[in-house]
């Protein structure tokens, strides 16, 4: 068998697909280099489009409800059962696990609980404040392989920090929105600061990345980076639309995972797990609801007709179901309120643009079937067109059976918060 790789875990805070290796107006040098040395997944997906609950989906391999996460960890919500975290698994097979900065997924902080042997020093999860423990870590030595996750807290909204997105921005006259959003003031300093701020995380990954290579570690480790769903915009993290569990998920090292090649399949986070013991040649755990991507990196397969993501909790209740194929997304809300939770989109300027000019009135359908290919902004709601009626059965059907085979709670009805945790009401304004 061959020597199994290091597994490094990259991972940024909010970020989508906005960046450079996907086209997208952010420049990103490092990300952008290393996406041409490994394989970019041009149609990666979160199992949610918020943090928690997508963060523990892909580290337990499976949807956020079988995983317990129906919501945010700092809210009470939490895994059902922490020892079938990735990190449990890689150590009962050998491996150092250790981890610094971002996991979001229990709350207070206990690495130990979610398997990690090691917390790395840091004084804050940003990258400046995390990076020197983990070039330490990186250039110390290792007697065996190890698995480290390092979570950044960019890209994530930080007004505190002097913009949007934590970061004075650069000159706002000459950047471009994420697509549907108009171009605007408003908008345009919010995105001049989010590109500051995925221009420090790419800058810490270039130092990370210099440090395995400096230490001889490159063609022992693989290599993944990714984020937890989309950009914290209106219209984007919060929806399961491809805005907002669209992710960038590049992927380098042993196991197939270079010569800069693009890959359209559809794939969700929840087969990261999956993939892992297939290189490794470990046992996959038995509640693993993912599919292994080495056919798809070696042989081109498909290994998803469709996938799947949710919502349930963020600071409002959110009760949402979504399908999604190469050419279809079908979603279901299972709520009585048909209209923006206002409460569950972070704060920025252009959620104020969006407020003022009457988003909190706009109407939301409890039921959507959007074409993909025709309307990739996902604004045309077919479910009432009889033209598209076999498609909306078949995804309805599909939906509905991976509920049933997930146990999804939803099934029994509408899902509590946890004790102490109430969620703000349908029409708040602001997740503060």
């Amino acid at each position: 068998m061959p020597e199994r790789p290091n597994i490094v875990y990259l991972h940024t805070h909010d970020t989508g697909r906005f960046v450079s290796p996907y086209g997208a107006p952010v420049p990103t040098p490092r990300l952008q280099r290393f996406a041409e040395e490994g394989v970019v997944f041009r149609q990666a997906f979160s199992a949610a489009p918020t943090c928690s609950p997508s963060r523990a989906a892909l580290l337990t391999g499976q949807a956020p409800h079988s995983a317990g996460m129906t919501g945010l960890a700092h809210r009470g919500h939490g895994l059902t059962d922490p020892g079938q975290h990735l990190a449990h698994t890689l150590a009962g097979a050998g491996y150092h696990t250790a981890m610094v900065g971002q996991q979001h997924v229990n709350d207070p902080l206990d690495h130990t609980a979610l398997g990690y042997a090691e917390l790395l020093p840091s004084t804050g999860p940003r990258a400046a404040e995390l990076l020197p423990g983990v070039l330490q870590f990186l250039g110390r030595g290792h007697d065996r392989r190890f698995f480290l996750s390092v979570g950044l807290f960019e890209t994530h909204t930080m007004p505190d920090g002097g913009g949007t997105f934590g970061y004075p921005g650069a000159d706002e006259s000459y950047v471009a929105p994420p697509p549907g959003l108009p171009s605007t003031p408003e908008t345009r300093s919010d995105t001049a600061s989010f590109r500051s701020a995925a221009l420090v995380a790419d800058s810490a990954y270039g130092e990370i990345l210099n440090a395995i290579d400096d230490a001889g570690l490159r063609d022992s480790t693989l290599v993944v980076i990714t984020t937890d769903h989309g950009v914290a915009l209106p219209g984007m993290k919060g929806t399961l639309t491809d805005a907002g569990t669209g992710v960038l998920l590049i992927m380098r090292g042993p196991g197939g995972f270079t010569g800069g090649r693009l890959c359209e399949s559809l794939v969700s986070q929840i087969d990261l797990f999956p993939t892992f013991c297939d290189l490794l040649q470990i046992p996959p755990p038995a509640w693993l609801q993912g599919r292994s991507l080495l056919p798809v990196v070696r042989d081109g397969r498909e290994v998803n007709e469709v996938v799947f993501s949710e919502s349930t909790h963020h600071v409002s209740y959110q009760p949402q179901r979504c399908v999604r194929s190469r050419r279809w997304s079908y979603l279901r809300d299972f709520s009585d309120w048909h209209r923006p939770r206002l409460a569950n989109v972070d704060d920025s300027h252009s959620k104020d643009l969006w407020v003022g000019a009457g988003w909190a009135d706009r109407p939301v359908a409890g039921e959507r079937l959007h074409d993909l290919v025709l309307d990739p902004l996902e604004q045309v709601n077919l479910v009432d067109d009889p033209a598209y009626a076999d498609v909306l059965t078949d995804l309805r059907a599909r939906l509905w059976a991976w509920m049933e085979r997930t146990a999804d709670p939803l099934l029994a009805g509408p899902v509590a918060h946890p004790p102490g945790h109430p969620p703000l009401p349908d029409d708040a304004l602001s997740p503060g």
